[in-house]
């Protein structure tokens, strides 16, 4: 892993316009880096932005305000030769293996579609690197012909990784890759990522809502809430001594498989509903759920600060 950044996110802010004066604050003034070769896992319930915020770094959604930096290049201030090659260097694993890839389209010709758009090849060249990517993921070069439809979810989703492998990113999106698979699967498709990235030297996003995935992939973790990063922080540091009350109650509700272990410790359940995000609270967006809480807490909203070495939290009371 290198210490150069090879995304830069300052003060990302991407809202919707959901209705008659309503706006929806999916992600409010977020601000991250990502090293090469580095993953960053990206945590939180769902619907706390961390799918927008990763489509918003890819320039699939226009920034409501912000910067997204790629090799100190602003993403959406690009020309359109530059956004060529960015989208040629960033691409995105998407979650659902199954609407994901299109259906009348065999698998080589998805593979392929890319390879089209961004390289000159032979027709035998062509066939050569897509046989090559199958093999790289796992996959028969007899899949090439295939339809979808043929395919199992986990064969889907090696095929939506050699999809984005076709075109030689650098970066890529992961959202929620493994959701949608048995878990069986899940971790077959964890560890090719890992193996991807040694061989290769990729730099993901990793999206997901278990945390015991992005532990077992990931370098660094965030935690977002209701479109806010909560606490960054080494992987380490996140599962052995969270900082933010929410980042706790994530932390304690992954299950150990030690029955023994698993009846004697606590769980922290939180009480009370999250709140919407077309209409959050003034302070601290975690405040009504929050036993810990002040006054201040209610009022002024925390900014994420390092509290230890590359350890930040946005809380009051760290």
């Amino acid at each position: 892993m290198s210490n150069e950044n090879l995304i830069e996110v300052v003060n990302l802010k991407k809202y919707f316009n959901v209705g008659k004066n309503k706006i929806l604050k999916a992600v409010d003034d977020v601000s991250f880096n990502i090293k090469k070769g580095e993953t960053l896992g990206l945590v939180g319930e769902s619907g706390c932005g961390k799918t927008t915020c990763g489509r918003t770094i890819l320039g699939l959604y226009a920034a409501t305000s912000g910067h997204v930096y790629y090799c100190g290049k602003d993403v959406h201030a690009m020309d359109f030769n530059e956004k060529i090659k960015f989208k040629k260097n960033a691409q995105i694993i998407l979650q659902d293996p199954y609407a994901s890839l299109d259906p009348r389209m065999t698998i080589g010709e998805i593979i392929g579609e890319g390879i089209d758009v961004h390289f000159k090849l032979t027709r035998i060249e062509r066939q050569r690197r897509i046989n090559e990517l199958l093999d790289t993921v796992g996959l028969n070069q007899e899949h090439a012909s295939r339809f979808p439809h043929e395919l199992s979810g986990g064969q889907r989703q090696r095929v939506g990784i050699a999809r984005a492998l076709a075109v030689e990113p650098q970066f890529i999106v992961c959202d929620e890759p493994i959701s949608a698979l048995d878990v069986s699967i899940q971790a077959q498709i964890v560890n090719l990522l890992v193996r991807l990235q040694k061989e290769i030297g990729l730099t993901y996003l990793f999206i997901s809502h278990d945390l015991s995935m992005v532990k077992h992939i990931s370098d660094r973790v965030g935690v977002m809430y209701l479109g806010s990063m909560v606490e960054l922080a080494p992987s380490f540091n996140i599962y052995q001594k969270p900082l933010h009350p929410y980042t706790k109650a994530l932390i304690s509700a992954i299950p150990i498989p030690d029955p023994k272990i698993e009846d004697e410790r606590k769980r922290i359940k939180l009480e009370g509903e999250v709140p919407s995000p077309i209409n959050p609270p003034e302070g601290c967006k975690f405040f009504k759920r929050c036993v810990q809480a002040t006054d201040k807490c209610k009022n002024v909203s925390p900014q994420l600060k390092e509290v230890e070495k590359n350890h930040f939290v946005a809380c009051h009371q760290c």
